[in-house]
């Protein structure tokens, strides 16, 4: 499946796979994005990006991660 932007879930749902480790709220948006746009399944501009979809997926990520700590 392609990723682009507006698949914010399934985008934090790989994030919590590929960094398990890392608490998503102290990942600085620069970083976040240099990975996203690594994940072998994202086929969006990477340019198509800004500081609200970011949010988005940094909240959804912090969900996924809590999620699979319990």
């Amino acid at each position: 499946m392609a990723l682009k932007w507006q698949d914010t879930e399934d985008i934090a749902i790989r994030l919590v796979e590929e960094h398990p480790e890392i608490d998503p709220l102290t990942v600085r948006f620069t970083d976040m994005h240099a990975w996203i746009i690594a994940l072998p399944d994202f086929r969006d501009d990477p340019k198509k990006s800004n500081e609200k979809i970011l949010e988005t997926i940094q909240m959804a990520w912090h969900e996924e991660s809590q999620d699979s700590k319990s």
